[in-house]
C-alpha cells in the first residue's frame, strides 16, 4: 500500500500549471489525501461490507469515484462521451447498486487504490498542458443546459467528497459490527 503524504490544508498553486488550474489541483489532491487516509488499512472483508441490502459498498464508491474522474477525462480531454467498451467496464461503477453490489468485491485495497491513482496522475497530466482559459469553454447538453468544463472538474471534487461522506457512515457501521 501506497505510503500517505501528510495532509496540507491550504489551497495554493500548484507548479507547472496555469494559476486556476494549479488551484482546481491543489483542491482535487486534498480531497484525495482524504479520502485516502479515510481508507488505510481497510481489509478486503470491510471494503466488501454491504451497509444494508439496498446499500454500496466501500470498495463500490471507490470505483466509483475513479468511473467520474475517468469519464470527465473523456468528456473534458477529448471532448466525446464514453464508448460501448469503456461503458461496458465502468458499468457497475456508473450504476452502482444492485450491478454493483454483485460485480465490484472481493477485491484488496491495494486494487482501488491503484485505479484511483493511474486516473489521478494521467488528469494531472493532461492539466499542464491546459491554459485558464480551458477551464471555461463552454458547452450544452442535449437539453440545452450549458456547462463548461470547470464544473466537471467541480463535479469530480464534490462527488468525491460526497461518497467519502457515505464511505465515513459505513466505516461507523463496521465499528458496531466489531
Amino acid at each position: 500500500m501506497e505510503n500517505l503524504k501528510v495532509i496540507d490544508y491550504r489551497i495554493k498553486h500548484m507548479k507547472g500549471y496555469d494559476e486556476k488550474i494549479g488551484n482546481l489541483v491543489s483542491m482535487l489532491e486534498h480531497a484525495r489525501s482524504v479520502t485516502l487516509k479515510d481508507v488505510a488499512g481497510l481489509t478486503q472483508k470491510e471494503l466488501d461490507f454491504l451497509p444494508d441490502e439496498n446499500g454500496n459498498s466501500i470498495g463500490s464508491l471507490l470505483k466509483h469515484i475513479a468511473f467520474v474522474e475517468y469519464v470527465h477525462q473523456v468528456i473534458t480531454f477529448e471532448n466525446r462521451d464514453l464508448n460501448e467498451k469503456e461503458l461496458s467496464k465502468w458499468d457497475a461503477a456508473y450504476e452502482l447498486g444492485e450491478k454493483a453490489r454483485n460485480e465490484i468485491n472481493n477485491h484488496p485495497l491495494e486494487f482501488y487504490l491503484e485505479e484511483l491513482s493511474a486516473i489521478r496522475e494521467k488528469t494531472l497530466k493532461l492539466l499542464t498542458s491546459k491554459q485558464d482559459s480551458w477551464l471555461y469553454q463552454e458547452g450544452k447538453w442535449s437539453n440545452g443546459v450549458p456547462f463548461n468544463n470547470y464544473w466537471f472538474w467541480y463535479h469530480v471534487m464534490e462527488d468525491e467528497i460526497s461518497h467519502r461522506g457515505q464511505i465515513r457512515v459505513i466505516k461507523r457501521q463496521l465499528a458496531t459490527q466489531r
